[in-house]
């Protein structure tokens, strides 16, 4: 702290003291406007002091995070490498392997996104375990909503300040762990579709032949095979289920604030938001049946979604 930051702030408190009380945020909102930090011209210094800063603060955050996406991507590549040593590999490709690998993310991310909104059990791993001390239980809504980061502007903010906040930050801006489920819907349904399936659809009898055991002896003559079947039509369903819930999860539908005719507007608003949510048991409904139904893995003691 420079003299003349701590001359202003000895002048300015005495005339504001009777209102502060005991009010810590009117002190620090005095602090932070008389306070002019002490400048440092070596880009070096002030970005290790930042991001030291950054790190004491957030360490929590950054560790969750870390382990979030080291558990994401352990069980893609789990899933890639068993399925690429298995015999649809070479009718499929890299097609079915990044599918599965998506499709075992999904399975952790579905189960992992209904504990930040158990606040019974949150209340109690905070109050009654010594978890608090190294996770944030406190952040468990924004690892769940959309926060007002997104919506205040201030997301390129954050990216430009630093990359590592970016993805700290990320639960403030998209849902953290609903983006993991679009990224694995995207991955799995994107793989199917536009490669699985033709590869499929376009295989010679010699390279379909290994394929019998799971298609059946006559080979697939176009999609709608694949849509009617338990399989697709539950895809479907629960995509489109989702893209519903979460698109009047967003502010602008919550919070009424788009100029919508009357008609549509009484679609939205936070009871739209509240009950569109409860189609979630729907689609874990779906989603336990669409896991059992697979292709691929007849034995259900290899179909993991039956266990979540």
């Amino acid at each position: 702290m420079q003299l003349y930051n701590l001359e202003m702030l000895l002048l300015q408190a005495p005339s504001q003291s009777t209102n502060l009380g005991t009010d810590s945020r009117v002190l620090s909102q005095l602090l932070s406007q008389k306070l002019v930090p002490t400048k440092d011209h070596n880009p070096i210094k002030r970005g290790y002091r930042g991001l030291s800063y950054f790190v004491e603060d957030n360490w929590k955050r950054i560790w969750v995070i870390g382990l979030w996406l080291a558990v994401c991507a352990a069980l893609f590549t789990w899933k890639f490498v068993q399925y690429k040593h298995r015999a649809v590999f070479d009718v499929m490709g890299y097609c079915v392997t990044t599918a599965k690998g998506a499709a075992e993310t999904l399975k952790f991310n579905m189960a992992l996104i209904l504990l930040p909104v158990c606040r019974n059990t949150i209340t109690w791993l905070r109050s009654k375990t010594k978890l608090g001390m190294a996770v944030p239980f406190d952040d468990n809504i924004n690892f769940h909503k959309v926060r007002s980061v997104q919506e205040n502007g201030k997301f390129f903010t954050f990216l430009v300040h630093s990359g590592l906040s970016c993805i700290i930050y990320l639960a403030c801006i998209l849902q953290v762990i609903a983006l993991g489920i679009a990224i694995g819907v995207g991955l799995h349904a994107g793989a199917h579709l536009t490669c699985d399936f033709p590869r499929l659809l376009h295989a010679t009898d010699d390279e379909y032949e290994p394929m019998e055991q799971f298609f059946g002896e006559d080979r697939p003559d176009d999609y709608w095979w694949f849509v009617k079947g338990t399989e697709g039509w539950t895809g479907v369903v629960m995509v489109v289920l989702m893209a519903v819930a979460y698109t009047l999860a967003q502010p602008w539908f919550r919070r009424n604030r788009l100029s919508l005719p009357k008609t549509l507007k009484k679609l939205t608003g936070f009871n739209a938001f509240w009950y569109s949510h409860h189609l979630f048991v729907i689609v874990y409904a779906l989603f336990i049946i669409h896991g059992y139904y697979l292709y691929l893995s007849k034995k259900w003691y290899k179909k993991t979604v039956s266990f979540l």
